[in-house]
């Protein structure tokens, strides 16, 4: 008669571990619906500025022009990316009396979506492409976003990639894409895992390919002296954000909501506009 081997005593400590973590992701996804920080602010989101830093808040989106002007500004949840704030910027600033030809940003903004609607409205994009966001025939494009200061794509969950890795014949740029892995421990247990996370599967990543059709005319756009005189220019909204930040108190919010936070916003907005009006009128 033969019984099985018990569990060796490193075995069960592994397991015991394992289910540890599943019932410590799990009661922070209950109480903090995904975003792992205890806050009254229901609105307020975790976004990440590299992949070793992350705060709890929310982002504000602004267009100027280059005599440093804002002329529109979206406020999102601190995960939400920037890219897809650029079709918003443009309409609101198009609406108050601005003639948009000319886009400045940083990669983030070089999205295929992005460069299809731009060109249709004759605007050029100053915007370096990156492959991580070189679009491609990317799957569920609307609901990964991609962050450039870490470099990485985030969840629909506000989970960041924890690393990437190439595939594809080295040096043959059509068919090699930017695989994203995230952490398989949060998406077990994530509640927006239906149709983006196989249960108990070994991994998940997240990939696109290094070029698309969309983005040819803007690599060619890329060398002309155009884009790289223009290109001078983008240094002006990170000095305005900074002004936002460090002079006017923009750098944290002064009450709870997305609501407060525009409302902050378009005050703090209206005092840098009228200093920087004086200015000029002088």
């Amino acid at each position: 008669m033969s019984r099985s081997n018990p569990l060796s005593p490193t075995e069960v400590l592994k397991e015991r571990a394992k289910q540890l973590r599943k019932v410590v992701y799990s009661v922070k996804i209950q109480d903090v619906k995904d975003h792992y920080i205890v806050s009254k602010d229901s609105d307020a989101r975790t976004g990440h500025k590299t992949t070793d830093t992350s705060f709890f808040g929310f982002k504000t989106h602004i267009a100027m022009t280059e005599e440093r002007i804002i002329t529109a500004a979206t406020v999102t949840s601190g995960e939400k990316g920037d890219g897809g704030e650029l079709p918003e910027l443009s309409e609101i600033s198009q609406k108050n009396g601005i003639e948009v030809d000319t886009i400045i940003g940083d990669a983030a903004y070089s999205g295929k979506e992005n460069l299809k609607l731009t060109h249709e409205q004759k605007i050029k994009v100053v915007a370096k492409l990156n492959p991580g966001i070189t679009q491609g025939n990317r799957k569920r494009e609307d609901e990964f976003d991609y962050n450039k200061d870490a470099g990485m794509f985030v969840s629909p969950a506000g989970h960041m990639a924890i690393r990437k890795a190439r595939q594809g014949k080295k040096g043959d740029g059509t068919n090699q894409v930017d695989a994203y892995y995230f952490d398989v421990e949060k998406c077990n247990v994530c509640a927006l895992r239906d149709g983006c996370y196989k249960p108990d599967a070994k991994s998940k990543s997240y990939s696109v390919s290094i070029k698309s059709e969309e983005h040819q005319d803007q690599m060619a756009f890329q060398e002309t002296e155009c884009f790289r005189e223009k290109s001078k220019h983008r240094y002006k909204i990170e000095a305005k954000n900074s002004e936002l930040k460090n002079v006017h108190g923009y750098g944290r919010a002064s009450s709870y909501g997305i609501e407060n936070m525009q409302m902050q916003g378009a005050m703090a907005i209206f005092a840098v506009n009228l200093k920087r009006i004086l200015k000029l009128a002088d």
